[in-house]
Order: C-alpha cells, then structure tokens, then sequence
C-alpha cells in the first residue's frame, strides 16, 4: 500500500522535495543497496546531477549545441522514494561461516556473506513478509542454503515480483536439484500470510538451477500453483511479464522518463522507427500508436516472446519483433528507419554497432541510458564519426538512495557544411 509520504509533489523541482521521510533502514550497516540512505535527499539529486555533468565532461562529450543547458539542479527527482521495486532477487546464504541461514543480500564488500534484508524500505512491505515466511520455512525443514564454493546444497534464492498497477504477486523458489523441496508445504504456508498482505498472489514457481554461476539461469522451471506471469499496466498499456522476463523496476519513474523521451522526437507520425534493444517492448508499443510501423530488435528471446504477446494483448499490429544481437540482425531488417530509438543494457552500444546505426543516416536518435558512463562515451563516438549532436539532454533518479541514475538524450545529425 503507497505511503502519501513516499511521494514528491514536484518532480521537477529540487526546492520542493521532502526530507526522507523514514527512519534509518535497520539494514544499513551491512547491506549495500541503499549506499545513500544517509544523505537527505535534495542533497542525493544535486549530487547525482553533478555527475551527469562530471561524466560529460570526463569523456569529452560536447554539449554546447542543447537548446537548454543542462544543469545539475534539473536532474528529476524521484516521483516516489521508498517502497518502488517491483522485483527483487535474494540470496540463500549465510552472515558468517558456518551460521544461522540467512536469506537476502550481499553483506558490502564481502561476497560470501548474505544480510537477511526483511525489513527493506525499498521494496513493498509484501516483500519483507514473504521474505522472512521463506527463510522460516526453509529452517525449520532444516535445508542448507547452496555454496559458492563447494557447489552443495538445495537452497538458492527467492525471486519476488509485483504488479505495481494490478497489485498481483509472482513468487520464484529458486534451488539446485541436490534434495527434494517441500512444494506443498511451501504453498500452505504462503496461504497463512495471504491476509497479512496487500497484494494477491497470483502465482508460485520452483526453479531448478544446478549452474556454478551465481545467478538464477532457469534450468527448468514448473509452475506449482497458480500462472507463471503477472500483469502490468504502463501509459494506458497492458503487459504480460513471465517469470524470468526483464521489465521495468519503477514503474511510476519509468512511465515519466518514457513519456518525456517520446515527446522528444519531433515527428514521428506515419514514419518507420527502428527501437533497438527494446526489452519486452514496451516504448515499442508507445510509439507505435503514431508511427507507421516500428521494429524492435532484441537479443533476451524470452522479451521477444513476451512483446509478441503483449503487442497482441493491446491490439496493435504494426509492431515487428526480432530475437538476436542487434549487430547482426540489423543486416537482415529489409525496412529503414526514419527514426531510431535505442535503449541499450548498462555496458551501452559498441562502436561497430554504432557504426550500423549510424549507416542508415537518420536525423534523430533517441538515446535511452541506465548509464551516463557509457552514453557520454556513445556520444563522443557518434559526434565524432558521424556528426550526431546532442541536442537534449535529461537526467532522471529512478533510483532514490542508491547511486543508479537514467539518462535522455535526442541526437540530431548535422548537415555538413558547404
């Protein structure tokens, strides 16, 4: 349930931000995710936008042609601070060798060391109930959480995921197939919690997952009570997220930093945009409302699939979805584009896959960065070689109390000169 005091009226405007309104989280000591907590926040969104600029700056990117200087006090609060994650990944493990269980996240700067985290302030409180439901559960049935090191044991995380508009609930049991897990008993004891929660449970899944890697890699997976998806609602959208699809983390942020991105582009009506790494294809459906046809490129086959479905679920026809690295299957797309958008993973785009973006000469692209790291190296690359100004630039904290910021950027091609 939304707490008014999570919310900031004036997102555009650093005066009018709230002082953190919550107490400092019990887990700060040892958990990292919230690395900022301590620093009140008008002073996090200055700090953040100075490093837009510090990066720009750093890597050479030139930005003497935006319409409006970007300065750091313009970088756009968050519309909520605590209480915004719509998923989160936990971790079996322990807090010092050979202790009790715990069930969470990396203790800083240690590895091996797990915080049990049931009483994080970013994330709903549904979380931190079916956190510590799960780490009872699996003690009492006296499991062994699965070891780095020696590659033994059943348990290996817990993956939470909620609908932000719809309220609906998707729990992933995730363990290695050295033992038997008591499913029913699992099951049962998420029934005892359900009134004690806001949201609904929709769905439960056990995954099974024997890699050396630590990550959830989906071996195999059944669905042991209810659907292996939720439901999500974004800028009058419906999206269908299956269990191991990526989407959005905040969606009242992200639903703001699309709608501005979109209303960037000058025209786009009755064009053909290309959306390059578009995820499960959300902005590719936006869009689609004006364009004349939009293709979406992707290499998660599993997104793929999932902006199928839902593209099909909103009635829109005029969107084409391709599995594969944009790289190569850019070569095989027969349209062009009139405009590109691209929203690229934290390592953002190589040269040799700017290099075929730039190729087919379009006067816009949308740049859509988790990272301004790499946008600014992106930018100096495509100033440099292909004449790509940055024309806009906006900065976003999507993330409030951690270090992560977002990016916009509308690249406008310059005519040369005669």
């Amino acid at each position: 349930m939304e707490n008014k005091t999570d919310m900031i009226t004036n997102t555009g405007d650093t005066e009018n931000i709230s002082p953190n309104p919550l107490p400092v989280c019990i887990h700060n000591e040892f958990c990292g995710g919230c690395m900022h907590q301590l620093m009140p926040y008008e002073k996090q969104v200055m700090m953040k936008g100075k490093e837009v600029l510090s990066l720009m700056e750093k890597k050479g990117a030139d930005l003497s042609g935006l319409r409006e200087p970007f300065e750091a006090e313009q970088l756009k609060p968050a519309p909520q601070l605590y209480h915004y994650r719509n998923k989160m990944e936990y971790t079996f493990g322990d807090m010092v060798k050979d202790g009790p269980m715990t069930l969470g996240m990396h203790k800083k700067g240690h590895f091996m060391s797990i915080v049990t985290v049931d009483n994080c302030q970013l994330v709903p409180q549904d979380f931190n109930i079916l956190l510590r439901l799960t780490l009872d559960f699996c003690t009492e049935k006296g499991y062994r959480f699965y070891h780095k090191k020696s590659h033994e044991g059943l348990m290996r995380n817990l993956v939470l995921r909620r609908g932000e508009r719809t309220d609906e609930l998707l729990i992933n049991i995730v363990t290695s197939s050295q033992g038997e897990f008591d499913e029913t008993g699992y099951i049962a004891a998420i029934e005892s919690v359900k009134e004690r929660l806001d949201g609904n449970v929709v769905g439960i899944i056990h995954t099974f997952c024997d890699s050396i890697a630590d990550a959830v890699i989906p071996e195999s997976f059944k669905v042991i009570q209810g659907r292996d998806y939720y439901m999500e609602e974004i800028m009058g959208l419906k999206f269908k997220v299956s269990a191991f699809s990526f989407f959005q983390t905040n969606i009242a942020a992200v639903e703001r930093l699309y709608t501005e991105a979109v209303s960037l582009i000058d025209d786009f009506e009755g064009k053909t945009v290309f959306d390059l790494f578009c995820g499960t294809g959300t902005i590719s459906q936006v869009l689609a409302q004006k364009a004349k046809k939009v293709v979406g490129i992707e290499l998660v086959e599993d997104a793929v699939e999932s902006a199928k479905a839902n593209a099909k679920l909103n009635g829109i026809e005029n969107c084409e979805f391709i599995a594969g690295d944009v790289f190569k299957v850019i070569d095989e797309v027969t349209e062009k584009p009139d405009v590109i958008v691209v929203d690229p993973p934290r390592m953002g785009i190589l040269p040799k896959t700017l290099d075929k973006i730039a190729a087919y000469g379009t006067e816009q692209i949308l740049y859509i960065s988790c990272n301004p790291k790499t946008l600014a190296e992106n930018i100096v690359y495509l100033k440099e070689y292909y004449g790509y100004q940055p024309v806009i630039l906006k900065a976003y904290d999507n993330f409030p109390m951690t270090k992560h910021t977002e990016a916009v950027t509308l690249l406008v091609r310059q005519k040369p000169e005669i």
